[in-house]
């Protein structure tokens, strides 16, 4: 018994060991670090938040049930690096309370790890132990508690632009619409696609921020915007879809080279958070597999092009071909 509770011990050390990187490489490490808990954390509830949206056939409830996953799982995700610290101190407690067993030692680790503080130690091995399992509880909260609002602030940076674009690209937000919009001014009859090269500049920026943001603090993947048909992925896809359109109908338009950087920062923006997500995607797309948008659809999109007579420099074939030869630039 003896032997048992030595290398439950031993256990419980590399389990506090584990846990404290679990956190700091969380919360702390100013970079994408594979951690195993908030791992198991991140695919226990998003099964169980698709399962549950899965009964569902209309888009909206299934957007709401949806919408509380990352916040659940944020909750969850100390839940369960609290209790893997209690279960971790109670092991290495465990030989200095012989009277009271493991059950004794996991109510002395709950006690002073909660910094509650209602059961005192009787030998000072354990008072040692207390100090350390409240000063690890209070520094898990007080990181967690500093990590919401940086996860706060990107989510704001975020969505400020998702949420401009609602005006410019419609909801959801549809690239050929933004052009078309932009070319007819919104009513006012004069055409701003000058000022199209500014705002791929401007996407250029908000897809380093996201790729560098959603890669470092991952949860912020499955944060949905406040509108149900608003998402920050339909939105770059839309504004990537302007950008190809607009350097595929105008050849020589000013400001291509905004357009095409554009392009490769939402594409290499998509891949590092597909990464981080650990999904197989190529570091180039290949043009010999083609796309999966249908000809039909860009020819749609043409079409509503040129209801506002947009400028189209090219044929509807000379543009889709040069599309598909280049999808990412």
């Amino acid at each position: 018994m003896v032997i048992g509770r030595d290398l439950g011990a031993v256990v419980g050390a590399l389990l506090i060991i584990a846990t404290g990187w679990s956190v700091l490489a969380t919360l702390v490490v100013p970079r994408r670090i594979r951690s195993w808990l908030p791992r198991v954390v991140a695919i226990a509830v998003d099964a169980t938040f698709h399962f549950v949206a899965d009964h569902f056939d209309s888009y909206e409830p299934r957007d709401r049930i949806l919408a509380a996953q990352a916040p659940i799982q944020l909750i969850l995700q100390i839940v369960a690096w609290l209790a893997a610290f209690e279960v971790g101190f109670a092991l290495l407690m465990w030989p200095f309370v012989d009277t009271a067993g493991l059950l004794g030692a996991l109510e002395q680790a709950g006690s002073s790890l909660c910094t509650l503080g209602y059961l005192a130690p009787k030998s000072s091995a354990p008072e040692a132990l207390d100090d350390l399992a409240a000063l690890v509880g209070l520094c898990t909260v007080a990181l967690q508690i500093g990590y919401l609002p940086t996860l706060y602030a990107a989510f704001n940076r975020r969505e400020a632009l998702v949420t401009m674009l609602d005006s410019r690209a419609g909801v959801p937000s549809w690239g050929p619409e933004l052009l078309a919009r932009t070319h007819y001014g919104l009513g006012t009859g004069v055409s701003a696609v000058s000022e199209l090269p500014d705002l791929f500049d401007e996407w250029e920026r908000w897809s380093a921020d996201v790729s560098e943001s959603h890669t470092t603090y991952l949860s912020l993947v499955n944060f949905r915007s406040p509108r149900p048909l608003s998402s920050w992925v339909t939105a770059q896809l839309a504004v990537l879809d302007a950008a190809a359109l607009y350097l595929s109908l105008l050849p020589d338009a000013p400001g291509a080279i905004s357009a095409r950087l554009c392009l490769r920062a939402g594409f290499t923006c998509l891949v590092n958070i597909a990464r981080a997500r650990r999904f197989a995607v190529p570091d180039e797309a290949d043009p010999s597999n083609g796309i999966a948008l249908p000809y039909e659809e860009f020819v749609d999109a043409i079409n509503r092009l040129a209801k506002v007579d947009f400028p189209l420099e090219r044929s509807n074939e000379d543009a889709w071909l040069d599309l598909v030869d280049t999808p990412s630039r």
